[in-house]
C-alpha cells in the first residue's frame, strides 16, 4: 500500500481538481491533476459466489467521481436537493461492493463460525478468519492472532480497560489522555480509574489544537503506565506526532493506546512502525458496516491480558471446577460475533485500498485546503484547530447563529453535517465552546460539494443580516 500521512497545509491553488465538473467558483482556482494508478484488484472471497469485484471494474486514474459512482445514497435526494454528504466524521458511506457482499454473504454462505464439520460453517469461519487476516495486512500488524475483533472503537477500548487495566493499573498510577479526545477514549479511563484507584491526566492543548508536546514531555513519569492518544481527531482534525509521542511515554514505561477512528480511511497505518502498544478503529468510519471494528495488541501484551467476557467461542474447556480458555485472540470474542460486519469490513479494505492511496491523500488534502479558504469568505464564521498536520475536518461556528440551526438550515440544501459537541467536549472547551457545526470531508466529496455548502451559508448571513 502507499497511502501516505497527511500533507502540511497547502498554498492557495489555482484550478480545478479532476472529476469535479464545472470549475469552481470560491474563491481562488485549483490547478493539477493530482496523482493516481489503476486499481490493484481486491482478494477474492472463496467459494461462495460472493462479489469479488469490488473496484476492479474501474480503470485509469483516482478521481473522486470513481468513488461516487460506487456509492448508491449519494444519488438520492434530500428536501428536493441532491444529497451533499459532509458528515463522514460521524460514518462514512457504502460502496455498491460492501452493500452486495453483505446480501450476498446472506444468500450465499450464512452460518455460525468456528464450532460447525458443515460446508457452510467452514465457508463462514474461512470468510471471518479471512477479515481478521485483511485487518491485520491493514494495520500493518504482524500477524491475524493480534487483531481482537470487536463491534467498534467504543469496545476496543472499553475492553482494554477492563482486561489490562484492571490487571495492571493500581493506586497512584496515571492515565495520560490528550484533550483531543472522543468520549469512547475518556470515560472507560475514568471509570477504570476510580475502580483501581488510578489517575486520569489530561494533557493540554496549543492555540492551533496541536497537542502540547512540551507538556506532555513534563506529565511523563514513572507513575504513567498508559498514554491514551487520537491518531485524528474528530473535531479539529489535528494528526498529533504519534510514533514520536509513543517512543517517549516507552522511556518511561508506559503502554500507549491509539484510537485510529477517525484516521484509518485518510491515510495508512502502520502499527509496527508506530510501536503502538494497542490501536483501535470502526468499520463504518471506513466505509464498511456499522457494528464492528478492531484491536490491534502487542502479541505479548495480549497473551497477558485476561479474557473480559465469558460464553461460547471464547473456551477450550468447561468444568464446574475448572474452565480454561480458547486462544487468543478469540478468548476475547465471547459468544456470536458479527460475521457478516466482517465480511463487510474486508470488503470495504478491498474497495479503500483499491485506489492508490497517495492520489487520495493527495486530494483530500487539497479539498480540505480549497475548503479552509471557501468558508474563510463567509462574514462571522471561524474555524476551529490549525494545527499544521490534520484531516480534512472543519469545524466552525458561525456569529449569530446556533450550531444546531446552522444544520437544519444546511439540512434544507440537502447538505448533511453535524452540530454539536461531537462527543468530545474537552476539545471544545479548549476554545470555550459547547458546541460547533462540523463538515467532515471524504474521498468522494467535491469542490462543487464544497462550494455548495459556502454558498448556503452566505444566504444564511444574508438572511439573518
Amino acid at each position: 500500500m502507499t497511502w501516505g500521512r497527511p500533507a502540511p497545509a497547502m498554498p492557495p491553488l489555482t484550478a480545478a481538481l479532476p472529476g469535479t465538473g464545472v470549475a469552481p467558483q470560491l474563491p481562488g482556482a485549483l490547478t493539477g491533476a493530482l496523482p493516481g494508478s489503476s486499481p490493484q484488484p481486491p482478494a477474492a472471497l472463496t467459494g461462495t459466489g460472493l462479489p469479488t469485484d469490488g473496484a476492479a471494474t474501474r480503470s485509469g486514474r483516482f478521481t473522486p467521481e470513481a468513488a461516487r459512482q460506487d456509492m448508491p445514497i449519494l444519488q438520492r435526494p434530500v428536501n428536493g436537493r441532491p444529497l451533499i454528504w459532509l458528515d463522514n466524521g460521524a460514518t462514512t458511506q457504502k460502496p455498491r461492493q460492501v452493500i452486495e457482499t453483505l446480501a450476498s454473504f446472506y444468500a450465499t454462505a450464512n452460518s455460525n463460525i468456528h464450532r460447525g464439520a458443515h460446508t457452510l460453517a467452514r465457508e463462514a469461519t474461512d470468510l471471518y478468519e479471512g477479515g481478521r487476516a485483511a485487518v491485520a495486512e491493514f494495520l500493518g500488524a504482524p500477524s491475524p492472532d493480534t487483531v481482537v475483533v470487536t463491534r467498534g472503537t467504543t469496545e476496543a477500548v472499553n475492553l482494554v480497560a477492563q482486561t489490562w487495566g484492571r490487571a495492571d493499573l493500581g493506586p497512584g498510577d496515571e492515565i495520560l489522555v490528550s484533550t483531543l479526545e472522543h468520549h469512547s477514549n475518556i470515560v472507560p479511563w475514568q471509570m477504570i480509574a476510580k475502580e483501581r484507584r488510578a489517575r486520569v491526566v489530561p494533557i493540554p492543548l496549543l492555540p492551533d489544537g496541536s497537542i502540547d508536546q512540551n507538556a506532555y514531555a513534563d506529565l511523563l513519569s514513572c507513575r504513567t503506565q498508559l498514554v491514551a492518544i487520537s491518531h485524528a481527531s474528530n473535531v479539529l482534525g489535528t494528526v498529533p506526532p504519534v510514533r514520536e509521542m509513543t517512543a517517549l511515554a516507552h522511556r518511561y514505561g508506559a503502554k500507549v493506546l491509539v484510537d485510529g477512528a477517525q484516521a484509518v480511511a485518510h491515510f495508512p497505518v502502520d502499527v509496527q512502525e508506530l510501536d503502538a502498544d494497542f490501536y483501535a478503529f470502526s468499520g463504518h468510519k471506513l466505509y464498511g458496516p456499522t457494528g464492528i471494528g478492531a484491536l490491534y495488541a502487542k502479541p505479548e501484551i495480549l497473551a497477558a491480558m485476561p479474557p473480559w467476557q465469558g460464553g461460547g467461542n471464547m473456551i477450550d474447556s468447561v468444568g464446574f471446577d475448572r474452565v480454561t480458555y480458547a486462544p487468543v485472540p478469540h478468548c476475547f470474542e465471547a459468544g456470536t460475533g458479527h460475521i457478516s460486519g466482517v465480511v463487510g469490513l474486508k470488503s470495504a479494505i478491498d474497495w479503500l485500498t483499491s485506489f492508490d492511496h497517495g492520489a487520495v491523500a493527495a486530494y483530500e488534502t487539497a479539498l480540505l485546503g480549497y475548503a479552509q479558504q471557501a468558508l474563510a469568505t463567509v462574514p462571522g464564521l471561524e474555524i476551529l484547530g490549525s494545527a499544521p498536520e490534520k484531516i480534512a475536518v472543519l469545524t466552525f461556528t458561525l456569529a449569530g447563529h446556533d450550531p444546531m440551526d446552522v444544520a437544519h438550515w444546511l439540512d434544507q440544501a440537502g447538505i448533511a453535517v453535524r452540530a454539536g459537541h461531537h462527543c468530545a467536549q474537552p476539545a471544545l472547551r479548549h476554545y470555550g465552546l459547547d458546541a460547533a457545526a462540523r463538515a467532515s470531508l471524504a474521498l468522494y466529496n467535491t469542490t462543487e460539494e464544497v462550494d455548495e455548502l459556502v454558498a448556503s451559508l452566505h444566504q444564511l448571513q444574508a438572511q439573518s443580516g
